[in-house]
């Protein structure tokens, strides 16, 4: 009998992030390799990638990293993890491609070759597990599952998934790939759960096509559509769209572009026309009603981009008096009010605003009856639902249970949770380090709560620095204190404030120095509370202390600082 363990390094409690790895003996299986984009309380942060923590001190048993397909929750990680595993990496071909994208655009890993294009007809021997993939529905091209066979049965992973019956070739699911797995004994299934709790269902993407280019015909000024910049389907629609109305494309962000062309090269993607595509200064050129925008702002993210759009401050194209903003993706209820206020901002600058999501439900995850017809397809014995907030993977759990599965059967696992399989049965078996790692610019983990915190108290209350220099063998203030604020009170406004808080510095300072025993750290420290506590009494505002005590010899000049 084999030791079979599956652990979740992200993806499960939080959306995003998206990392699961399966232990078949002494072998490690790495499912995808995703990143997040952080939430307004991460302040500063880039991104955050999961914590490679226990993969290290297992870093001989890696075989490789299996990726489902091409977005950022699953292969935006993957230049961090390549900085510390020299393993293969397993896609197919537009996954990969984007991949290499990833890797070269961040200068992180510099010569990195061992990459292997897969297709849903490779299987791959391992010796303790056998590794096959299967195609599925998403909103990008060459998306699939992944199935690891092992002796005790075969664990598999959907990747983010629908199922959609007008589907075109290059997105159909292979629903007989699928269902000969789920005659092959499925152990356990991971499954896609970011739409579990949706009452509606999704509207097929020819009808969504359809509702394009309705706008398309229907408008008569320019069209500005905002779209995420690797959903590769609905930039498809839009340029057939623009096509079929009789207007040219101008397409903005650098993501984009990458992307598009890396699509068209692999002809992942179908340009109706060469002259379809027009550069910035061709605008111009045209009417309005021939021309459509194509904006994903930077990291693919269009929302900002618009609002620069609307504030005049964008590099390329500003929104004018007549002006069309079509959203084509689907707002998280995390961003509804970040939505809400560029809608404004729109109107301001003259434009009005569309979103497909008003009429049709446009989302590249299977809601209930997808979701149900999986499990039912692979008919698996245990089920852990993944990639969701906790509300999420509670809701996909109930799912699986109507359709049979049995509570006990079922994991609703967190980071770091290893599910272990042995002697005949599935069980909780403790948890290994997991957590969040935080990009900060070139910084990689360096950023940590403490430091968060700090960055919050700043943006709430600003920053209090108390300056002195002193001699500590004359036993006394050479000069200072001064004081300096920012982001927490107007000086001028409240010269009684400054004046008090100097006093406070002067006589702890004054006290320190004439006790036997100094210490730098007691003098800092008693400065930080003393203050802490008046500007608390009189302002109800906790600033950021900052002591700077400065030593004056007759030689030379020490500087002490202290954040």
């Amino acid at each position: 009998m084999s030791d079979i363990k599956i652990i979740p390094l992200g993806g499960v409690r939080e959306n995003g992030k998206n990392m699961y790895i399966v232990e078949v003996e002494e072998e490690i299986f790495v499912l995808d390799c995703g990143l997040m984009y952080p939430e307004n309380e991460l302040l500063g942060i880039d991104v955050v990638i999961p914590d490679f923590s226990y993969l290290e001190a297992n870093a001989d048993r890696v075989t490789g990293v299996f990726l489902t397909h091409g977005h950022a929750d699953a292969i935006g990680a993957l230049p961090y993890f390549l900085q510390k595993f020299n393993v293969p990496v397993f896609g197919t071909e537009l996954t990969i491609a984007l991949a290499k994208l990833f890797v070269n655009k961040d200068n992180l890993v510099k010569g990195f070759k061992d990459y292997h294009v897969i297709d849903d007809k490779t299987e791959i021997d391992f010796g303790n597990a056998v590794v096959s993939f299967f195609k599925t529905t998403h909103t990008i091209p060459d998306s699939v599952g992944i199935a690891l066979k092992t002796s005790e049965g075969t664990i598999v992973y959907t990747g983010d998934f629908k199922f959609d019956q007008s589907a075109t070739p290059m997105y159909q699911s292979n629903f007989g790939k699928i269902s000969d797995i789920g005659e092959s004994n499925v152990l356990a299934l991971l499954s896609d759960s970011a739409e579990a709790e949706g009452s509606v269902e999704n509207a097929s993407d020819l009808k969504i096509a359809g509702e394009v280019l309705d706008t398309f015909r229907n408008t008569d000024g320019r069209i500005i559509v905002a779209c995420i910049a690797s959903n590769i389907m609905r930039v498809q629609q839009v340029l057939d769209a623009a096509h079929k109305s009789n207007r040219k494309i101008f397409i903005t962000g650098r993501d984009l572009e990458e992307i598009v062309k890396t699509a068209m090269t692999l002809n992942k993607i179908q340009l109706p026309s060469e002259e379809l595509i027009v550069s910035v200064k061709e605008i111009d050129k045209y009417p309005d009603d021939e021309i459509v925008v194509l904006e994903t702002g930077n990291l693919g993210e269009p929302i900002q981009s618009l609002q620069k759009m609307a504030i005049g401050k964008h590099r390329q194209v500003n929104i004018k008096e007549g002006d069309l903003v079509y959203i084509t993706t689907t707002t998280s209820t995390a961003m509804e009010t970040t939505v809400a206020k560029t809608e404004d901002m729109i109107y301001r600058a003259g434009g009005t605003v569309k979103q497909i999501s008003t009429n049709l439900k446009a989302s590249g995850h299977g809601t209930a009856k997808d979701l149900q017809l999986m499990i039912n397809l692979l008919k698996p014995t245990y089920f852990i639902p993944v990639q969701g907030e906790y509300r999420r993977l509670a809701a996909h759990a109930d799912l699986a249970h109507e359709v049979g599965i049995p509570r006990k059967n079922i994991f609703i696992p967190g980071k770091g949770d290893v599910m272990e399989y042995t002697k005949g049965r599935m069980r909780m078996a403790g948890q290994v380090e997991a957590g969040n790692t935080m990009i900060d610019g070139i910084g990689v983990g360096d950023i940590g709560n403490i430091v968060l915190r700090d960055r919050k108290l700043l943006s709430e209350d600003g920053i209090f620095v108390a300056v002195v220099t002193i001699s500590r063998k004359q036993g006394k203030i050479i000069s200072g204190p001064d004081i300096t604020t920012r982001g927490f009170v107007y000086v001028r406004a409240n010269e009684d404030l400054i004046k008090e808080s100097n006093e406070i510095v002067k006589k702890v300072v004054e006290d320190n120095l004439s006790r036997k025993e100094f210490e730098w750290s007691r003098l800092k420290q008693e400065i930080r509370e003393s203050l802490s506590k008046y500007l608390f009494e009189k302002t109800r505002r906790r600033p950021v202390i900052l002591p700077i005590i400065m030593e004056s010899s007759y030689r030379n000049t020490k500087r002490n600082k202290e954040s």
